[in-house]
């Protein structure tokens, strides 16, 4: 019986040891999961290894796919951040979940201080706020500190929203640009014909005396050369348009080049002018003359055009570290500051009967500053009312060189 008691005891204390065993194990493996630290799961022995390790190996591969996810959401997120365009994330209720820097800068959000706030309350154009409240799928456009902004809506999801804001005031500037464009050539073709048609049928209709009709086909000539000088002006234009940068193989020797432009503005101005020139610097300019040579005649001839008889005009080459300007210095009538930056754009004009009485075709200025553009050059214009004006081009100084040798 002595015997027996004593295996009973023993038994008693093994199946109590293997119970504080197994207690122990499961203590530290609720310690664990009350603070799941990655990487910490406790080792155990025997039956607890083989378990403890399997939930080792998930704990792994699910720390392995949350930081995948973390990876790829990092990612998603800077891709979006470098996208040209605005992103905001919005909820059901239209509140701001994230955006990137772009619709910050666009919108004039902050990507922190404004989560959670309704993007109606801090982007407050009506067409905008409209369009909130609207199942449009289409974009709407607002204006914000002269920017041109293209908003648009998407639905994804269970009911959230991207909000796409582009900036679209390039675009429309071209667009405005290409309409004024074709309402002005359409304009400045139609004033000439008109002219002829109807001296067209006036000699078709009425008996005129000869010197009545040398008269009218002089004038029909006339209508017939301006017309002629728009065409070719437009396809210089193009041409201008679709062509490459200007070679810098080809010298173009200054000093003669401005001597050339001197005598033709002398022979245009036919005495009413004083015409002077000031070369400072003895580089060759490296591009193509004829076009050169084209652009500062448009200059030239502009300054002869729009000032007064008695008054003058300077040409002036200047060379510095930086580069050289070509200038052409008037005392004419002068311009409005509103109208300088505008001057340059297709058929644009301060004074439109003026010019057609001069013989312009307002597409001058727009035909240098392209044949400019080309030798890496940049047209400026300066000008007050009634004191006179300055259009000159910069060039860069890879665009000059020693001037030749001559024999």
């Amino acid at each position: 019986m002595e015997l027996l008691g004593a295996l009973a005891a023993l038994v008693v204390l093994a199946l109590l040891a293997r119970l504080l065993w197994h207690a122990w194990h499961l203590a530290r493996l609720r310690r664990w999961l009350a603070d799941p630290v990655p990487g910490k799961v406790p080792e155990g022995t025997g039956a607890w290894d083989e378990a403890l390790a399997a939930l080792y190996r998930l704990e792994r591969d699910s720390a392995k796919r949350e930081q995948g996810l973390a990876d790829a959401l990092s990612h998603m997120r800077r891709a979006v951040q470098a996208l040209p365009d605005g992103v905001v994330l919005l909820d059901g209720a239209n509140r701001i979940e994230w955006c990137n820097r772009t619709a910050e800068a666009h919108l004039k959000l902050d990507g922190k201080a404004d989560l959670g706030q309704n993007i109606g309350n801090l982007v407050r154009e009506p067409e905008f706020v409209d369009y909130l409240q609207s199942s449009r799928e289409d974009a709407v456009r607002i204006t914000r500190d002269s920017t041109v902004l293209s908003l648009q809506l998407i639905v994804f999801g269970q009911a959230q929203k991207l909000l796409l804001a582009r900036d679209v005031t390039q675009a429309e500037r071209v667009e405005t640009m290409r309409r004024d464009f074709v309402a002005n050539v359409s304009h400045e073709l139609r004033t000439p014909l008109t002219v002829l048609v109807g001296f067209l049928e006036t000699l078709q209709n009425l008996r005129l005396d000869a010197q009545r009709q040398r008269d009218y086909f002089a004038m029909m000539q006339e209508q017939s050369a301006r017309m002629q000088r728009i065409i070719d002006d437009l396809l210089t234009l193009s041409a201008l348009d679709a062509a490459p940068p200007a070679s810098s193989e080809s010298r173009i020797a200054v000093r003669p080049m401005i001597e050339r432009l001197k005598r033709d503005a002398e022979g245009l101005s036919a005495g009413r002018h004083t015409i002077a020139i000031s070369v400072e610097g003895s580089s060759d300019l490296l591009g193509v003359e004829s076009e050169l040579a084209s652009a500062f005649g448009n200059l030239v001839s502009n300054a002869i055009r729009y000032t007064p008889a008695g008054g003058s005009v300077t040409l002036a080459w200047r060379e510095g570290h930086d580069g050289a300007r070509f200038s052409v210095e008037d005392t004419g009538i002068g311009i409005e500051a509103d109208h300088i930056p505008r001057l340059t754009e297709r058929f644009y004009r301060v004074d439109r009967s003026r010019s057609r009485e001069t013989g312009g075709t307002g597409l001058g200025l727009a035909i240098a500053k392209r044949a400019l553009a080309r030798h890496d050059a940049t047209l400026e214009i300066e000008s007050q009312p009634g004191k006179g004006s300055r259009f000159s081009a910069r060039f860069p100084a890879r665009r000059l060189t020693p001037a030749a040798q001559t024999a």
